[in-house]
């Protein structure tokens, strides 16, 4: 009896040891198991970060370039041409303002022509007449006439007035803003005898030297205090200066900023220009001989 009892306790023990190392054995394959399970959950995040990553950057290097790029890829580079004659006209760069409008470049006959040219501006406000002085400025004569024989002042509003500091109505751009202009520009002349009284015609400018092209300015108020004889005079309004000067006290919206003044509130808008009488010269811009004939930029 004794041996066994001795033997069923000795089985016994030996299944509790087996069961032992069976449940210790499941607990560690479970462990193992929660372990690779949670191993994989963070190398799928991982995964699909990286894919994620890898789309978004192949998607961002697909996007075509811009119509800007492309074209300032490929402008040809500009080329200054000016003509022989005394005025040297000089073409201006289109590729940096849009806004020119390409006309050719005026007549530059050798001696100049010294013409006075009698000028009417018919606008929505009634008529402005003008003489322009070909004596003392005769490149910017030559030049404003030219453009009014190409009709570039047609139907085109004076986008500036400025009435504090200085008082003028500013016109001539061909467009609606004070950007435009021709495909030239046209040297400063007699700039030490200039007088801004009003009623006189003076070119605009760029604030640089020999940079006036068809931009003018009437003056309604005498302004020689503030223009300091930078500007080109080249000529006088003999009829209609209560017109610009209705024009100017109407005010402007500021839209002009630190340059002053802006838009007229009292638009004055040029309907047709025509030169109506030449002195001491014929016509310029018109004529049969190649001194008169434009001169192509192209």
């Amino acid at each position: 009896m004794a041996g066994g009892t001795q033997r069923r306790d000795a089985s016994r023990r030996r299944l509790e040891q087996q069961l032992a190392i069976r449940s210790q054995r499941g607990e560690g394959s479970g462990r193992r198991l929660r372990i690779a399970m949670v191993a994989g959950a963070i190398a799928l995040v991982a995964a699909i970060f990286v894919i994620v990553v890898v789309f978004a950057s192949a998607g961002s290097s697909t996007h075509p370039p811009t119509a800007t790029n492309s074209t300032s890829t490929s402008a040809a580079p500009f080329t200054e041409r000016k003509t022989t004659g005394p005025c040297g006209f000089a073409t201006a760069d289109a590729g940096t303002n849009p806004a020119l409008r390409d006309v050719g470049l005026p007549p530059d006959p050798n001696p100049p022509l010294q013409s006075i040219v009698t000028v009417d501006f018919n606008t929505n406000r009634g008529l402005i007449e003008a003489t322009l002085d070909g004596k003392n400025a005769p490149c910017n004569v030559l030049a404003v006439s030219y453009l009014i024989e190409k009709k570039f002042y047609d139907n085109t509003a004076c986008p500036r007035v400025v009435d504090s500091g200085i008082f003028v109505v500013q016109c001539g751009s061909g467009g609606k803003t004070t950007a435009g202009g021709p495909t030239f520009t046209v040297p400063d002349e007699n700039l030490t005898n200039a007088d801004y009284s009003a009623g006189a015609i003076a070119m605009a400018n760029t604030g640089q030297p020999n940079s006036a092209s068809s931009q003018f300015f009437f003056v309604t108020k005498d302004s020689n205090s503030g223009l300091n004889q930078s500007y080109t005079v080249v000529g006088h309004v003999t009829k209609g200066l209560d017109i610009l000067q209705q024009v100017a006290a109407g005010g402007n919206d500021g839209s002009a900023g630190s340059a002053g003044g802006g838009a007229p509130k009292l638009s004055l808008v040029f309907t047709t220009v025509k030169i109506v009488a030449v002195t001491g010269g014929p016509t310029p811009g018109v004529g049969p001989t190649a001194t008169l004939r434009a001169v192509s930029t192209n």
